[in-house]
């Protein structure tokens, strides 16, 4: 059985590298008893030094982007329009505010709880493509804000599942970050039908 990745992986100075690399990999939560995974397929990289989408640009430290100022492996849940937690991982080594967005999974287990936690009646793209429905199927809220990644409640492992192609292109929803919204930061499995925008 794949072990799940460890904190080191999640410490890479790297954080386009990883948001790339994280495609394929699978994501489970074990929240409120029961487990729910999906197989990764879209992911936007935030880098916390010169890049203006980035929350923590110019080294903006805050109650909510302390979070992202620890080192590597843990989570940076966030409200997003007051409706939405959206899960990122925070990457790097101490100090430094990079995170990952994962903005789709694939449903592989515990997709019947993940239907009933969507309000879903049969399973199709919409139950986890967006970063919103992703973390509402998964069950994380913003009580999971800088939890460990590598631990009992949420973990992410190498399941030998191949990605032939992998997309790069720019981010969504970031026209604020003027130059750096053409940044080709997000990736995606070209061939799964669990992504938000292709």
């Amino acid at each position: 059985m794949p072990q799940a990745l460890s904190k080191s992986y999640f410490e890479n100075p790297d954080v386009v590298f990883l948001a790339r690399d994280l495609i394929g990999k699978q994501l489970t939560t074990h929240i409120d008893g029961v487990i729910t995974s999906g197989i990764i397929t879209e992911t936007e990289a935030y880098a916390g030094r010169g890049d203006k989408a980035c929350h923590a640009h110019l080294g903006r430290f805050t109650e909510r982007t302390k979070v992202m100022y620890e080192s590597g492996g843990i989570a940076y849940v966030y409200l997003c329009y007051g409706i939405h937690n959206l899960f990122n991982i925070v990457t790097n080594t101490q100090g430094n505010a990079d995170a990952i967005l994962i903005r789709a999974i694939q449903p592989t287990q515990g997709i019947d709880i993940m239907q009933e936690r969507r309000g879903k009646l049969k399973l199709d793209k919409s139950l986890t493509s967006g970063p919103g429905n992703v973390t509402k199927a998964l069950g994380i809220t913003r009580s999971h804000n800088q939890l460990s990644v590598t631990g009992d409640d949420i973990w992410i492992k190498d399941a030998g599942q191949k990605i032939n192609t992998i997309v790069e292109t720019k981010r969504i929803g970031i026209d604020y970050a003027d130059e750096d919204a053409e940044l080709p930061w997000r990736f995606y499995a070209k061939d799964s039908k669990f992504v938000s925008v292709k």
